[in-house]
């Protein structure tokens, strides 16, 4: 059991129809287009439009398709782990109601909340019950609406963030493949700088609540990069040295797409060119938990079986990390 690894077998994403362009941000908010792409990198963004619809409606989707392009049952699944900073509802987990909508039926679900960083956290803790032999099929999802906590005529946020899911499924694998190692940490005393005000139990939601605003994003954004650039790089430069690991050894940097220049600012401290930095922050924002499914999912036609891969995160929390990933196959 001790050579069993976690190995990304699939993937599958989902994305809203509906595009918000920088052109329809400047009739909402005193911004610009210029503006906008100088300080994110980003372009466009996805909205879930739809009485009703909240991020388990994205999960599923990017589930059944996973499941089909898999050919995998939804019986066959033992563990699905769902990665979101906006759950349908306080309870029961965004998990669940992803897992019902996909039919599977015969495994248990939880949801994970460390913000931005949550999709590499949730792909940790499922490689663990992998690596043990306890279970053979786990899918991992990252998805959020972030639409549905921004407030848009706050014109430092709500030109940053989009809607969407990503889906993956591990298998064990004994060949040279999979998640080789990762490196996660948190710092609690950053929730200052960046977190939803109002709507949990230390301030639940009043008139007052309400009426302020509190129920939206708040950001320093000037501390939160600061942080970012340093976490990320930190946990990429931990992994690239555990490992014995030099630029020219990584195919590819995969990034939480929160801001080109922290993308651009990581890459740089670990002396990787911009040819070896996955980046569609342009066509997305930042979509908290889907960034980094949604990334691999654009460059899949690209990964080759054995590829070396950093996975790197930095959200609220403050929490960060990256994982080590040899990706398990060809293109498909």
């Amino acid at each position: 059991m001790s050579n069993l690894r976690a190995a990304i077998t699939s993937l599958a994403t989902y994305s809203p129809d509906y595009v918000l362009t920088n052109a329809e941000l400047e009739k909402m908010v005193d911004t610009n287009d210029q503006w906008i792409l100088e300080r994110t990198g980003i372009q466009e963004r996805r909205i879930l439009k739809g009485e009703g619809l909240g991020t388990s409606y994205m999960g599923a989707k990017a589930v059944q398709a996973l499941l089909e392009k898999s050919n995998t049952r939804p019986e066959e699944i033992d563990l699905l782990i769902c990665a979101t900073a906006t759950p349908d509802f306080v309870f029961p987990s965004t998990a669940s109601l992803i897992a019902n909508e996909a039919g599977i039926k015969n495994a248990f679900h939880y949801d994970v909340m460390a913000a931005c960083s949550g999709f590499i956290y949730a792909l940790h803790t499922a490689s663990q019950f992998i690596e043990t032999g306890k279970y053979k099929k786990i899918i991992v999802v990252g998805a959020d609406k972030m639409s549905s906590i921004i407030d848009y005529t706050d014109r430092a946020t709500c030109i940053i963030f989009g809607d969407g899911a990503g889906a993956v499924l591990l298998e064990p694998t004994t060949d040279n493949t999979g998640i080789m190692d990762a490196w996660m940490r948190s710092d609690g005393a950053g929730w200052v700088h960046l977190h939803q005000k109002a709507g949990g139990s230390r301030r639940p939601p009043t008139l007052e609540t309400v009426q302020n605003r509190e129920h939206y994003v708040y950001q320093e954004g000037a501390v939160v990069f600061k942080h970012a650039v340093q976490g990320m790089a930190e946990a990429c430069t931990h992994i690239m040295n555990n490992n014995n690991l030099k630029a020219e050894d990584i195919n590819w940097l995969v990034p939480h797409q929160a801001n080109k220049r922290i993308i651009d600012s990581t890459a740089h401290k670990m002396g990787l060119p911009d040819e070896k930095v996955m980046l569609n922050i342009q066509k997305y924002g930042n979509t908290t938990n889907a960034t980094i499914p949604l990334c691999l999912k654009d460059y899949e036609s690209q990964l080759k079986k054995g590829d070396n891969l950093i996975l790197a995160a930095f959200g609220g929390g403050f929490t960060w990390g990256a994982i080590y990933v040899k990706w398990a196959y060809n293109p498909q």
